[in-house]
């Protein structure tokens, strides 16, 4: 089963498979969203490939309520910069608590679509100034 260590896995939104586990223990499923939750904290990335075990380094939040996953995405990223101001001692660490504690509005799931269109349109439109200018 492929084995998912720490933040080095994290590339651009995506995960890179590249460990092997024969005895796995915790496990993401395919639509998890996986994030970074110590010592380099706060990558995120979807679960689109289906089983994999998960190092202590890595939280898998599971959708049970149907969110829209990019929407849930996009607010926890929005929170990030407060959740990692909270995370304190030698190892930054996100707890469960952390990310339980977030309080994330709910528009309906044609409103969450639409929003996250628009974020990435923005986006992608942002990311173009910025090439244009370097």
């Amino acid at each position: 089963m492929p084995y998912i260590t720490g933040a080095s896995n994290f590339k651009n939104g995506n995960i890179s498979l590249v460990r092997w586990t024969p005895v796995p223990q915790v496990i993401t499923r395919r639509g998890d969203l996986l994030l970074t939750c110590k010592g380099t904290i706060g990558e995120i990335a979807h679960n689109n490939f289906g089983e994999a075990h998960i190092a202590r380094q890595i939280m898998a939040i599971r959708n049970i309520y149907s969110l829209n996953v990019d929407f849930l995405a996009l607010c926890i990223e929005y929170s990030m910069t407060k959740i990692k101001q909270a995370a304190k001692g030698l190892i930054p660490g996100i707890s469960r608590e952390d990310i339980l504690n977030l309080v994330i509005p709910i528009p309906p799931t044609k409103e969450q679509e639409n929003i996250c269109n628009k974020l990435k349109v923005t986006f992608s439109a942002i990311e173009h100034i910025e090439k244009s200018l370097n």
